[in-house]
C-alpha cells in the first residue's frame, strides 16, 4: 500500500512530531510506501522557500527523496475536473489543490494521510487517514 501525505503531515514530521513520525515508521516497516502528490511538493516547497526556511527545506528534500514520483497524468487531470463538478453540483467545493490531490490518490490508488478528513471526505472513492488523531 502506499501512503500520499497531505501537506499538514509533512508540517508535523518537519516538527518532529513523534505520533506521526512513528505512524510513518510503523507503515513503513510493514512494507508499505508513500509518496508526496505533485501537488503537495509544491505547495510545501513554495511555502519554505518564501519563508528562506532552509533548514526545513534540507529536512523537506530528505523526505522527499525516497518517496514515489508518478506525475500528474492526464487521467489524473480528468479525474480532477469529475470530482470538482461533483463538489461543486453539491455544493461542497474544496480548493482546487486540494482536489487536485485527492485526484492524483484516487488514480494511483494511494490512501491519503491527512489531519483535515472532514475536508477530503466529501470525494467520492478516496482513502483517507489520519496519524494525528
Amino acid at each position: 500500500m502506499t501512503y500520499a501525505l497531505d501537506t499538514n503531515i509533512l508540517t508535523y514530521l518537519l516538527q518532529k512530531n513523534k505520533q506521526v513520525e512513528g505512524a510513518l515508521r510503523d507503515v513503513l516497516e510493514q512494507g508499505n510506501e508513500y509518496a508526496i502528490p505533485p501537488v503537495v511538493y509544491y505547495e510545501f516547497k513554495r511555502w519554505l522557500t518564501v519563508k528562506n526556511a532552509f533548514a526545513q527545506l534540507d529536512k523537506f528534500n530528505r523526505i522527499y527523496r525516497p518517496t514515489q514520483k508518478l506525475p500528474m497524468s492526464e487521467r489524473c487531470w480528468d479525474k480532477a475536473v469529475d470530482i470538482y463538478v461533483k463538489l461543486i453540483k453539491s455544493g461542497k467545493i474544496i480548493d482546487d489543490a486540494d482536489i487536485l490531490i485527492s485526484a492524483y490518490c484516487v488514480i494511483n490508488g494511494y490512501t491519503l494521510v491527512t489531519n483535515n478528513i472532514r475536508h477530503f471526505e466529501r470525494v467520492d472513492g478516496l482513502k483517507l487517514v489520519n496519524w494525528v488523531d
